[in-house]
């Protein structure tokens, strides 16, 4: 176990499989999901916010609503794998909206962005203004057609 972990026990299992399903559920029905008082369940939930278990209590918005329906999937190879080159491209993101994930990635590719745009076009523009920002050696996308699977879940540990 690293410095990072705490221990979990089944009733903190349930408790964040029920959070993240739906974070407005009352305390108090969640504590009789995991035969808890409410300002016990209370208690307990502090203490995953407090150890960082919990970092956000967000509400999640289907981006086809937003006029964000088009997920490409960027791939990029650094011309430049120095200190710099990643504050300037991590500046560059933050820039960037539109850059909803980004990872840096092991293998052939650097980097992988998630990024919601509204059709092809928006895509367009928002490609011309990543490579004014940034210098990269390569860029290549894929657009997801169907979304098959998708969780922002994070599966706790048994």
């Amino acid at each position: 176990m690293t410095g990072k972990e705490i221990n979990l026990d089944k009733v903190d299992r349930v408790l964040l499989e029920n959070l993240q399903r739906d974070c407005s559920i009352p305390v108090n029905e969640l504590g009789q999901m995991v035969n808890l008082s409410g300002p016990a369940c209370w208690k307990r939930i502090q203490r995953l916010k407090n150890a960082g278990v919990i970092t956000a209590e967000v509400a999640l918005c289907d981006p086809a609503k937003l006029d964000r329906g088009t997920l490409a999937f960027v791939f990029i190879q650094a011309r430049d794998h120095s200190q710099e080159w990643l504050k300037s491209f991590a500046a560059a993101l933050g820039q960037l909206p539109e850059v909803t994930a980004a990872y840096r990635l092991s293998g052939d590719i650097d980097y992988l962005l998630h990024v919601l745009v509204s059709d092809i076009a928006d895509y367009d523009r928002f490609y011309q203004r990543l490579i004014r920002l940034v210098q990269l050696s390569n860029v290549s996308s894929s657009f997801a057609m169907e979304r098959i699977k998708y969780s922002t879940a994070v599966p706790p540990r048994s």
